[in-house]
């Protein structure tokens, strides 16, 4: 279990809002036109993609930032390897094609699976490793000027799956060097096993996905032919990982996603329907379901009672074989006194019998009376008890002081609910309707003059439902160097939280960092480096983007939300007719009540919708240069804090 626990100190509950604090368009914000057009089209297998592949298409990054500052990669949509150097403020982006992706046909049993976007990740400033989304993985050596260089090339190949295919698509998550003379490559890929086959005849019900630990050793040999992936462990999840990573002070890989991933010798756990012969009711207090035999009528209350505004009334039902002078009640102020004087007990019913009850409020005794009415006809007739409240409008919770008392071994103590008349039942409702509704419109839900029921940020925008749903829910597994799990993740549960962002791609380098939700609060925690308490994982709360959640339930149109250190960037995808925007929200100290977001508009309608962010601070800058990469253009925001 991820532990995300807050700093009290760093949360601000007195926060009121955002105020807007203005950034120059023409300043900051720099468009140049794509001389090589990229695409989020794509050919797909016969079958439909499920819920998870077109979810992790909606958020996939097309551009992916080099070590070396100002430069960048794409693939366009003619498979063709594209350097972008930013360059500083006085210099136009170049834009230099560098290789060319060999392009396959697609046989009819490659048909079958889905091939994947181009990805790529770097391994140092030149060597970049890019997958062709169709199960090839080809490593470049990209110089500072000239064509790029291959050094080798590979397939993904499940040798140990059931169902034999040439390679499998995958997409190129990280790479990293873990030694000297080795790098090891985290991929994922969807799981195609015998069940999940689209040509089966049952195909199973749910998908499942596959991360992958590809192990090089550099430096690469000149090779000609493709040669099998050298996979060192595999894990499997019914997600495609958000984050994959490695943590050199723990030795071990993070694997952050919607779904533990678990070793693939393991079984699944399936989901489990219960039909409807095992539902089982839900035992009353001191009843037991597993004592057999024909179900026992369920015993009754002593009494029953309802209450107005000034009278509470009680009736208890005795044998109608009783008379008039059998029956003996005296009222005092604070007790109520009931004798019921029968020569024979009634088998299964209790005559009630109270001496000097305490009530739970006092009463007019003087103006307290009782009835009986026989009902001679019945077996049964009601013996009726009208209490006069002596402080008016005070609802009783109970007939009795010590009705309801836990551990009373008394049987009149039991807690009787109030039985409600349904005019009562309307005037309460009635009354709820009216507080929610003056809620809703902020007015003083009380009359008092109290104020308004809402603080200013949440007036006439308040959703519960739509807040509660912000983020991605999101498990934490790690995994150790050999595929296994780490000793000291053994005490860990699986336990979801809410990711509301991940860091800015280019400025994380160095600490791993997450934003979680809490309440409507988004919470920055940065992973210790320090393996200390045992080696668990220490997330370290370090500030905080107050009513977060609340801001982005806002945003529906959000494809990417990053984070530095202390700004959050919403990227809209923006269309063909319509731009799309970048929401720019800073951290405050706990004591302010307003903190700055800033909006710039990063699509036009000409430019096609947003595939790609990247970022990374020149040495002449204090804040970040965001390089975004559209169908029809490029966008750079240029020295944004």
């Amino acid at each position: 279990m991820a532990d995300f626990t807050p700093t009290h100190s760093l949360l601000n509950p007195k926060f009121e809002g955002y105020k807007l604090l203005l950034l120059d368009q023409d300043d900051v914000v720099r468009r140049y036109d794509l001389p090589y057009k990229t695409t989020q089209a794509s050919s797909y297998g016969k079958t439909p993609l499920t819920f998870q592949e077109v979810q992790s298409r909606i958020t996939h990054n097309h551009f992916v930032p080099s070590a070396f500052k100002g430069r960048g990669i794409y693939v366009d949509a003619s498979h063709q390897v594209i350097v972008v150097d930013v360059g500083d403020t006085t210099t136009d982006p170049a834009f230099t094609a560098v290789y060319e992706l060999p392009t396959s046909v697609a046989a009819p049993q490659i048909d079958l699976v889905h091939p994947e976007y181009p990805s790529a990740a770097f391994l140092d400033e030149t060597v970049v490793f890019i997958g062709d989304g169709r199960g090839s993985l080809y490593v470049l050596d990209i110089p500072i000027s000239g064509p790029a260089i291959l050094l080798a090339s590979f397939e993904l190949v499940d040798q140990d799956g059931a169902v034999t295919r040439p390679s499998i698509p995958f997409r190129v998550h990280n790479v990293i060097r873990t030694s000297d003379t080795t790098a090891v490559a985290l991929l994922s890929s969807r799981h195609y096993g015998t069940a999940s086959d689209p040509s089966a005849k049952h195909p199973m019900k749910y998908h499942e996905f596959d991360v992958w630990a590809a192990r090089f050793t550099l430096p690469f040999e000149m090779q000609v032919e493709s040669l099998a992936l050298d996979i060192i462990w595999r894990r499997r999840g019914e997600d495609v990982p958000m984050l994959l990573t490695y943590h050199r002070a723990r030795n071990a890989y993070f694997l952050l996603g919607s779904s533990p991933y678990r070793k693939t010798s393991d079984p699944h756990a399936a989901h489990y329907d219960p039909s409807p012969d095992e539902i089982a009711p839900i035992p009353r207090p001191e009843e037991s379901l597993d004592s057999g035999g024909p179900p026992q009528p369920t015993k009754p209350y002593p009494y029953s009672w309802t209450q107005t505004s000034d009278v509470v009334t009680v009736a208890f039902p005795l044998p109608s074989t009783i008379t008039t002078c059998q029956i003996r009640v005296t009222f005092s102020q604070k007790t109520l006194t009931v004798h019921v004087m029968t020569p024979s007990a009634v088998e299964g019913f209790v005559i009630p019998h109270y001496s000097a009850k305490q009530l739970w409020d006092s009463i007019r005794p003087s103006t307290s009376f009782w009835t009986w009415d026989r009902e001679g006809e019945h077996e049964f007739g009601v013996l009726t008890i009208h209490l006069d409240k002596q402080n008016e409008g005070t609802k009783w919770s109970h007939v009795f002081a010590a009705s309801g008392t836990p551990g009373s071994a008394q049987s009149e103590d039991v807690d009787v609910p109030e039985t409600l008349d349904p005019s009562e039942l309307y005037a309460i409702r009635e009354a709820l309707e009216k507080y929610t509704a003056a809620l809703r419109e902020g007015e003083d839900a009380s009359g008092l003059g109290l104020g308004r029921g809402l603080p200013t940020l949440a007036q006439g925008e308040m959703d519960e439902e739509v807040d509660s749903s912000v983020g991605r829910l999101a498990f934490v597994t790690w995994v150790g160097e050999d595929g296994s799990s780490p000793e000291w993740s053994a005490s860990l549960r699986d336990s979801a939280f809410n990711v509301l962002s991940t860091p800015l791609p280019g400025t994380d380098i160095g600490s791993l960092s997450l934003v979680v939700k809490n309440g409507l609060d988004g919470t920055r925690h940065v992973l210790s480096d320090d393996p200390a308490h045992g080696g668990l994982p220490e997330w370290k709360h370090e500030n905080t983007f107050s009513a977060l959640a609340f801001v982005l339930a806002s945003k529906r149109d959000t494809r990417f939300t990053y984070h530095a250190s202390d700004m959050i960037f919403a990227f809209e995808n923006g269309t063909q007719d319509r731009g799309g925007n970048v929401y720019v929200y800073r951290s405050s100290s706990p004591m302010e009540l307003w903190a700055k977001q800033s909006v710039l508009t990063v699509g036009r309608g000409d430019g096609g919708s947003l595939l790609g962010i990247g970022a990374f601070t020149s040495g002449d800058e204090t804040g970040n240069t965001i390089i975004c990469l559209c169908e029809n253009e490029l966008v750079i925001l240029r020295n944004v804090r």
